[in-house]
């Protein structure tokens, strides 16, 4: 019992503050900067591109500028490459087992990718979830035109996460982030952890696709979550996090959506609510981002369903139901993906991949 007690203590302790406030602005301005310009311009839709490349602001929250800016243009690769995949699979109308296919194999070298260059966030997750989103919306405007967007507002990020040094003025030459030496062990457990991203990802989307699920990349980016623990526990916390804070967010989003006297749209144009909610809610995201991780996907939640509202109209309830079911499959399948395919033992002082906090956001 008090074992028990003490594991559902550390399910909702929340971590020590960590630059939170500062990084929380850089990301709302990186994402409300594209957004905002293209509720100007009429093309609202279009916004699900913008926040993908606008959360490269979440890399390299504490590091010095010149080391942030490293670190960013690591992580575009990946947020713009999700995108560039996604919307490539959505023109050419590649769906339900093809796009399972895909990002089960592209999770696979993105975790090679994030292990090699120390990603935090760890892993691949947002180039997941950006692929599977951006394939599974209809595509309103040209391919070139989506990847441009993606990538100038991941550009917009860069700048803002740069903005700091006019202050400082502070370069090394020749500074570098650092990253794990690579040897046979580190090799291996690096295919490891990309096998586990693999199965995990590819057994979730194929449950999603069976189950005739309209959206069965979400349990697929639900399955990465877990992975990107550092160890069992943690992982496993991971996990009920994206549960629980899924289904609470779904709250948040049932009222928004759903016509009644509690939901804005009621009183203000659909559009421009949708899009500061989502300005909102990622600010909200990133501050609990390190210190909570179930907090921050009850941010997060609404992000995602109202950038896919955005990009096309849908039956709420629908939304809604899959979104919780998806998730629940995902999670429950990259709980047990970390249970059955288990890292070999380290030896003392040598890194794992992905070795993280359990508060990390993946």
């Amino acid at each position: 019992m008090r074992k028990i007690l003490s594991y559902a203590r550390e399910l909702h302790a929340m971590g020590p503050a960590n630059n939170d406030r500062l990084s929380a602005v850089r990301v709302g301005l990186s994402v409300a900067a594209p957004l905002l310009f293209l509720l100007a311009i009429g093309r609202p839709e279009l916004s699900l591109y913008a926040v993908f490349g606008g959360l490269t602001a979440m890399y390299g929250r504490n590091e010095s500028h010149q080391l942030r800016l490293r670190h960013q243009l690591q992580a575009a690769v990946v947020l713009v490459g999700g995108v560039s995949v996604g919307v490539f699979l959505a023109v050419n109308h590649i769906h339900s087992w093809g796009l399972v296919a895909v990002e089960a194999l592209l999770a696979g070298v993105g975790s090679l990718y994030a292990d090699r260059v120390r990603l935090k966030p760890n892993g691949p997750f947002f180039g997941i979830l950006a692929l599977g989103a951006c394939a599974s919306v209809p595509v309103t405007a040209p391919f070139a035109v989506a990847v441009l967007i993606a990538a100038a507002s991941a550009a917009f990020s860069l700048l803002v996460g740069f903005a700091g040094w006019l202050r400082v003025r502070a370069w090394k030459s020749g500074a570098m982030r650092e990253a794990p030496k690579r040897t046979p062990e580190t090799r291996q457990a690096a295919v490891v952890h990309a096998a586990r991203y693999i199965t995990a990802v590819g057994v979730a989307g194929s449950i999603g696709v069976l189950s005739g699920s309209g959206y069965p990349h979400w349990a697929m980016a639900a399955a990465a979550v877990p992975l990107a623990g550092a160890d069992m526990p943690s992982a496993v916390h991971r996990g009920i996090h994206r549960i629980v804070g899924t289904f609470l967010g779904l709250g948040i989003v049932a009222v928004v959506l759903f016509p009644g006297p509690l939901s804005p749209l009621q009183y203000f144009p659909a559009t421009v609510v949708l899009v500061l909610l989502v300005i909102l809610c990622q600010f909200f995201t990133e501050l609990f981002m390190t210190r909570h991780y179930g907090w921050a996907m009850v941010f997060f939640t609404p992000v995602i369903l109202l950038m896919t509202e955005l990009a096309a109209v849908t039956d709420p309830a629908r939304l809604i139901t899959e979104r919780a079911a998806e998730t629940l499959i995902g999670a429950l399948t990259g709980i047990a993906v970390v249970v059955l395919i288990r890292r070999r033992p380290r030896s003392a002082g040598s890194p794992t991949p992905a070795a993280a906090s359990s508060g990390d956001l993946p």
